[in-house]
């Protein structure tokens, strides 16, 4: 039985991919811990062997037990017996949110990725005016130096301004939809200061191939940056392609 339950965690600790090695390390850990594969009161496997399991550093793994313990999901415990021990799961104060329908996760995500990475590629492809260029440098350089509470909603404005300048009102309008849905959900997650900073540093990749007229690079550096919050959804929601096969 320990052999099958270490196989079955290997499969799901598998290597971070996309280069969003911290994202995707919340989730691998999250998706253990609510599949009862790490239980609560659970020893987590020593750092060196956790770190190998998921395929990073052992820095990226500290940054994310820091914040799942932040989050209230492992304890580190000092001493003898000492390492990071699983909690049991925070729950939202009663009736701070509706009811999540996980359908819904997925159904906002999978729109998501369709329409972003295909608005910044006609961006980069667009002739853009100095305006529009001197549009996403601000609105860029807002949410690079947002405070932690304001940063979510200038995170979406700049990620709306990528659609405005294709020049396509009807699709800065569905962009600001979904991102609209994407933040009522990002809203029932913490910030995460490490995922922050790489988040504005994937915004600057994508404006910097956008400027440059580079529509393939556009698309790929959209796409990976919404493959992180995709993870963090994933692990702290729950709504996992994981699970659902499961």
């Amino acid at each position: 039985m320990e052999e099958e339950l270490f196989e079955t965690r290997t499969r799901i600790l598998r290597p971070a991919r996309h280069g969003n090695a911290f994202e995707e390390t919340i989730e691998r850990l999250l998706q253990n811990i609510k599949l009862g594969l790490f239980a609560v009161g659970e020893k987590l496997p020593a750092e060196r062997e956790l770190a190998e399991l998921l395929g990073v550093s052992r820095a990226t793994l500290r940054d994310a037990l820091a914040e799942l313990q932040k989050a209230g999901y492992v304890e580190v415990q000092r001493g003898r017996y000492g390492g990071t021990y699983v909690c049991s799961r925070p729950s939202a104060s009663p009736g701070s949110y509706p009811e999540l329908d996980p359908g819904e996760v997925e159904d906002v995500l999978t729109l998501r990725s369709v329409l972003e990475p295909a608005a910044a590629s006609l961006a980069a492809k667009a002739t853009l005016s100095p305006a529009q260029r001197s549009h996403l440098v601000k609105t860029l350089a807002e949410v690079a130096a947002a405070p932690a509470h304001l940063y979510r909603p200038k995170d979406a404005r700049f990620h709306v301004a990528i659609a405005e300048v294709t020049g396509s009102p009807s699709l800065a309008s569905a962009v600001a939809d979904v991102r609209s849905r994407v933040n009522d959900l990002l809203d029932r997650i913490p910030l995460l200061e490490p995922n922050l900073e790489h988040s504005n540093r994937q915004h600057q990749e994508i404006m910097d191939a956008i400027l440059r007229g580079d529509g393939e690079e556009a698309f790929r550096a959209a796409q990976n940056h919404l493959q992180g919050t995709a993870s963090l959804l994933h692990g702290f929601l729950g709504s996992s392609h994981t699970e659902s096969s499961g």
